[in-house]
């Protein structure tokens, strides 16, 4: 069976996006990483995906007059690299409903909190400012409102009682490169189910 062919989107660092890489070279695995775009040219994740053998292009929205021109930029590098799966990791723009609609049902997002608690940022600040007793991440699909997509699955874990949000970020990162490869590839194995 053909792996599925998917892209993730950064702006930052790629921790995830190396997950998903790593994840998708597995024997056996559903899926394939085949590029990796960023709207950043600085973004570390770049070199770290070209270093793993992925194709890795900066897309540098500043370049573009508008959200919409921006996005017909990366749809046309995606339809260019045959990608049937998009995955968001870390990818700090708001996405239009141009790009959206277009890639409705193949477009992946993982969130540092249990949706439909904290959509947004400063999410891990949020739940210890709450007095909530545990924390994770979150996998859905991507729909026009921001975090509001079906949710795929997720990850817990306690917070604890001298947390700080950094703390608690790097115990729900490490939940993430876990939890979004098996979301991924169950996204996948449904791409090749009639």
């Amino acid at each position: 069976m053909a792996k599925a062919r998917v892209a993730v989107l950064i702006s930052g660092a790629g921790s995830n996006m190396a997950a998903l890489i790593d994840a998708g070279l597995a024997p056996g695995a559903p899926y394939e990483v085949v590029l990796v775009l960023s709207n950043r040219p600085d973004a570390g994740g770049l070199a770290i995906a070209e270093a793993k053998g992925v194709t890795a292009r900066a897309i540098d929205h500043r370049d573009f007059s508008d959200r919409e021109s921006h996005e017909r930029a990366l749809h046309a590098a995606l339809g260019k690299a045959d990608v049937q799966l998009i995955a968001l990791a870390g990818y700090m723009r708001l996405l239009t409903p141009w790009l959206v609609d277009r890639w409705e049902g193949r477009m992946l997002n993982i969130h540092p909190s249990l949706l439909p608690l904290y959509p947004g940022l400063d999410t891990h600040a949020r739940a210890i400012t709450a007095g909530d007793a545990e924390a994770g991440c979150t996998v859905h699909r991507v729909t026009r409102g921001v975090d509001e997509g079906p949710i795929l699955g997720q990850a817990r874990c306690p917070i604890l009682p001298d947390d700080t949000p950094e703390s608690l970020a790097e115990r729900v990162k490490v939940l993430e490169h876990d939890l979004y490869p098996r979301c991924l590839a169950d996204a996948a194995r449904d791409l090749s189910r009639p």
